[in-house]
């Protein structure tokens, strides 16, 4: 575990200097409070992962400490010192939250194996916490939707790579899906019940940013009040998804890229070199080549990010998977909406395939996610879309008539044939997948197949 933080409060100085120098030894970073009053201020302060704290102390007793210690971190974990007549206490305190007690004299082989259990115990309680939050959005393929030959390639290098451990570089457009890609990549690997850790770096203030992802030690800078955990900490054992990493400054470059060769850092004011074992999938929607050509992007960095390379299509690039889409994202928004938008009709499913989508797959989320709440229920038309997507469409004529023969003819005969006709059109353009000619009819499925039965056409599939 990167980083572990070890506080002992023990007004005892020979039990004091023992426990810190036998978890010293360990690796840990230690540090000692002689009373209550300053371990309460060390707590504020600092940011420790487990505390060794006697019951019996000067200035506040060990009850305030640990109750302190659970208010500011719900994530660390409390180890408590009593001797063998407080007992007692030690039980009430375990009842409080305390993880476990040692009892005096202190045994270093039983100190190392409960510190053990405790570092284990907080970094179960971090990594669940990580996992729960990302729970909601955790992608397999489920929401990388088409089935256009561009991304039926990008699934399969997705199912090559996902279980190495090479460096990934995402490009594409914005708006293509970059980071569902990330996930996908992480949730089909070895490392899925490690946390995902994402960072945008090009939403970040630069001056922000070298914090946001070593972390910083208390006082690194105006501000710094306290150690805080960087992006590349939390991600230990996992992934971290570093969004639009061609916006990185030339500074943060060459740590990124020490990180890439050697998987260890130092927080901003920090000494210490801390290890970590992660996996980098970076992403961006610049031309990292031209970029290393105008001076503006480190030619090794782009090297080790772009080991295994990954390009996302643009919409407008893949048309055939726009309704598949549409859909997806239909059910998604109603779901969550609580309303019934069925589809599209096909005057309007023409203006989304022919309309550009400069946003890409975002765009078209957004609309539908705007349209479900705007109308509600019933099929899209031309009107309910955007004026800049119509553009120049109109309506498609009525057919022309030839000519009513003098005896006349069945309206209602006329009006089926020409039905029958424009479902038998929309299950050859589907290729006889009645989903796919439902939504180009802008109908539901089961609607489909009940005028399949009317009109006696073959079913299809």
């Amino acid at each position: 575990m990167a980083g572990v933080r070890i506080l002992i409060v023990e007004d005892e100085a020979a039990l004091a200097e023992f426990f810190e120098q036998s978890l010293t030894w360990e690796g840990h970073d230690v540090q000692t409070a002689a009373d209550g009053e300053a371990a309460l201020q060390m707590i504020s302060d600092n940011s420790y992962d487990v505390a060794l704290v006697d019951l019996h102390l000067p200035k506040a007793d060990g009850l305030q400490v640990l109750a302190h210690q659970q208010r500011v971190s719900t994530l660390s974990s409390a180890i408590v010192i009593t001797g063998f007549g407080s007992i007692e206490s030690a039980v009430e305190a375990m009842k409080r939250g305390a993880f476990d007690y040692i009892t005096k004299p202190v045994s270093l082989d039983h100190l190392r194996m409960v510190v053990k259990k405790a570092l284990e115990m907080q970094r179960l309680r971090q990594e669940n916490r990580l996992l729960q939050h990302q729970l909601k959005s955790k992608y397999r393929f489920e929401n990388l939707v088409g089935t256009s030959w561009a991304m039926q390639q990008v699934f399969q290098l997705i199912g090559k790579v996902a279980d190495a451990e090479s460096t990934v570089l995402v490009c594409g457009e914005s708006g293509t899906g970059k980071e569902l890609v990330a996930r996908a990549i992480h949730f089909n690997s070895r490392r899925a019940e490690k946390p995902l850790i994402p960072v945008n770096c090009g939403a970040i203030p630069e001056s922000l940013l070298e914090s946001e992802l070593f972390g910083h030690e208390r006082g690194a800078f105006t501000g710094a009040i306290r150690t805080r955990i960087g992006r590349f900490e939390l991600a230990h054992g996992g992934t971290i998804f570093l969004d639009e990493v061609g916006d990185m400054s030339p500074a943060l470059q060459v740590k990124l890229l020490r990180v890439l060769q050697e998987q260890r850092f130092e927080r901003v004011g920090g000494t210490k070199s801390l290890q970590v074992d992660l996996r980098i999938v970076a992403a961006t929607n610049r031309d990292l080549e031209q970029a290393v050509t105008r001076g503006e992007f480190r030619e090794d960095l782009y090297y080790r990010l772009s080991v295994i390379p990954l390009t996302l299509p643009p919409l407008r690039a893949r048309k055939e998977d726009i309704p598949l889409l549409l859909q997806h994202f239909l059910d998604q928004f109603n779901r969550i909406r609580q309303r019934h938008l069925q589809g599209a009709s096909p005057s309007a499913l023409e203006i989304l395939l022919n309309y550009p989508w400069p946003g890409n797959v975002r765009e078209l989320e957004n609309l539908v996610d705007r349209l479900v709440v705007l109308k509600g229920q019933g099929i899209i038309e031309p009107e309910d879309l955007p004026e800049k997507m119509r553009g120049t469409w109109t309506a498609s004529p009525i057919p022309a008539i030839s000519g009513i023969p003098p005896a006349g003819f069945c309206l209602d005969d006329a009006v089926r044939e020409y039905e029958r006709t424009l479902i038998s059109t929309a299950l050859q353009k589907a290729e006889g997948v009645k989903n796919k000619a439902a939504q180009l009819l802008g109908i539901k499925r089961t609607t489909l197949i009940e005028k399949l039965k009317r009109y006696t056409l073959p079913p299809g599939s």
